[in-house]
């Protein structure tokens, strides 16, 4: 008989999911099989696969010990992070929720590029040099991903329950992202932003696919098209608010509401209506004072209980601001 304690990082996890990670080498259909039978036991009663657990529950497996040793892989390795940059600028933390200013530059998540300089590696060897960071049946992932080159706030669950609970807030839109980026053109007032997206993953680029509607508030539905690679590729509602805050030379400081949070949506929409980022070359913009990406800036998100979390604009946007003759 084994037993093992949730602990409060790994709240929130369904038991099958939970068996998974603890017993990586037994195939998925055993862990179900084990669950059905009664082997696995939460506070010492049947649960089912999708039961989710909390922190402190005790599980109890009814298997050897040698048979448990070999189904988990043996003893538990810890992760290994020599080498990788800890400096992250933390918002916000607690128990459970890590809030994080990512700079320009800094990738989200390891991609083709770059493995192990990034905002969730920085965040979890951050975590585990500081002793949060020793099991291997959750690791605290990110609930909203930037751009390399947008800077701003991120949020982190550090257990799954907060992890669960953020994705919600997120699908349901009962959090408020906010964002402030400086668009070419004169810009007055406040509307929004509705017209359907479509991404090519091919070339890493997202477009409008119906006419943009200003001030309506429209949503077009979603459908599919046929990509110019052969495949489908799906068409995605997607709605930008935003209000001028302040024009320059040529330019306007802009204050951006995402209603729905799809890929280079700001980007693509404000290119719709003539009005690009300043430096975002990929979709219309010019390089200004060597700037060649977008400046935009995640600044402040509203959790659904009206918690606030804001992140400064970065030095290098308000040194552009001067120059396009906007001062704050």
């Amino acid at each position: 008989m084994i037993t093992r304690t949730v602990t409060h990082s790994e709240g929130g996890k369904r038991l099958h999911r939970y068996l998974r990670s603890l017993l990586p080498n037994i195939p998925l259909g055993q862990v179900y099989k084990m669950i059905d039978q009664g082997q696995v036991r939460v506070n010492g009663k049947r649960k089912k696969q999708d039961y989710e657990l909390a922190a402190g529950d005790e599980l109890t497996l009814f298997m050897e010990e040698a048979a448990f040793k070999q189904g988990s892989g043996g003893p538990e390795k810890k992760p290994k992070f020599a080498g990788i940059n800890t400096q992250i600028d933390v918002v916000h933390e607690d128990e459970e929720l890590l809030v994080v200013n990512k700079p320009v530059g800094l990738l989200t998540h390891p991609d083709q590029t770059e493995q192990r300089d990034t905002l969730i590696t920085r965040v979890h060897a951050y975590l585990y040099k500081r002793g949060e960071l020793d099991s291997r049946l959750f690791q605290p992932a990110t609930a909203n991903r930037l751009d390399r080159n947008t800077s701003g706030l991120v949020l982190i669950g550090k257990t799954a329950g907060m992890l669960h609970q953020l994705n919600q807030w997120i699908q349901k839109r009962e959090m408020s992202k906010f964002y402030v980026t400086i668009v070419e053109g004169q810009v007055k007032g406040g509307a929004t932003i509705a017209g359907a997206l479509l991404r090519d993953e091919s070339s890493n680029v997202t477009r409008v696919v119906k006419p943009s509607s200003v001030g309506t508030g429209t949503k077009p539905t979603d459908s599919a098209h046929q990509s110019t690679g052969g495949g489908k590729s799906e068409e995605k509602a997607a709605e930008t608010k935003y209000r001028a805050l302040q024009v320059g030379d040529g330019y306007t400081l802009v204050e951006v509401e995402l209603i729905s949070g799809r890929t280079h949506q700001i980007r693509t929409h404000f290119q719709s209506i003539g009005h690009p980022l300043l430096g975002d070359i990929k979709y219309g913009g010019k390089a200004v004072a060597g700037v060649n990406h977008q400046l935009l800036h995640a600044t402040r998100i509203v959790m659904p209980d009206g918690k606030t979390f804001t992140a400064p604009l970065p030095q290098q946007f308000r040194s552009i601001l001067r120059r396009v003759g906007i001062s704050l």
